[in-house]
């Protein structure tokens, strides 16, 4: 895992949406990510950590 990784998934962690946005801009990955955040907070970030790491 690199450094850019790294950062990414601690921002996934912290705002999961700009962990995704930062990687794949305001693609699909970003949307559902951002909608499933607003339905709640623990499934954006394990999604924003599953797009980001796998």
């Amino acid at each position: 895992m690199g450094s850019e990784t790294f950062v990414e998934v601690i921002l996934a962690i912290l705002l999961p949406p700009i962990g995704v946005f930062l990687r794949y801009g305001c693609g699909v990955e970003f949307w559902i990510d951002v909608v499933l955040t607003l339905l709640g907070y623990i499934p954006g970030i394990i999604y924003a950590i599953y797009v980001l790491v796998g």
